[in-house]
């Protein structure tokens, strides 16, 4: 058996409005379909989809920090520094909260979270010829000033 690719990931949301608003309006990402009023899917352009929303309620609880469990989905923005200070300034522009920046050799980042506290990095990559031979170089961070 061989994986080619993650071919798309579902996160649970409380609020499907609100999380659709943040998805599409703000990070810009297509809406391509919903499902019985429960959930949304979205596509990046070259595949059906790549992101579902499945709405749990507004009862359902966070997962706590030591849960077994989603750490963060990673999404990319571009290739340049440039890219990435747009991505930063349209996400202030719009109040949503910087929770850092990393130099992460192989990519640089941004990191935020969804409506629900799904944390959410926003990366350029680098040169490939960082890791290609090298694939370990990707087990790094460093501050990253934009």
């Amino acid at each position: 058996m061989h994986i080619q690719a993650l071919g798309h990931v579902v996160l649970k949301v409380r609020n499907l409005e609100r999380s659709v608003q943040f998805y599409r309006d703000i990070l810009g990402i297509k809406e391509v379909a919903r499902y019985r009023g429960a959930m949304v899917f979205f596509s990046f352009g070259s595949n059906h989809h790549d992101l579902a929303l499945l709405q749990l309620g507004e009862q359902a609880s966070h997962p706590a920090e030591t849960d077994v469990g989603l750490y963060h989905v990673a999404l990319k923005v571009g290739d340049t520094l440039d890219e990435l200070r747009a991505c930063k300034a349209h996400l202030e522009r719009h109040g949503v909260t910087i929770l850092g920046t990393s130099d992460h050799n192989v990519s640089q980042s941004v990191y935020i979270q969804d409506p629900d506290g799904i944390d959410i990095e926003l990366y350029v990559d680098a040169d490939p010829a960082l890791w290609k031979d090298n694939p370990e170089a990707v087990a790094v961070v460093r501050p990253l000033r934009l």
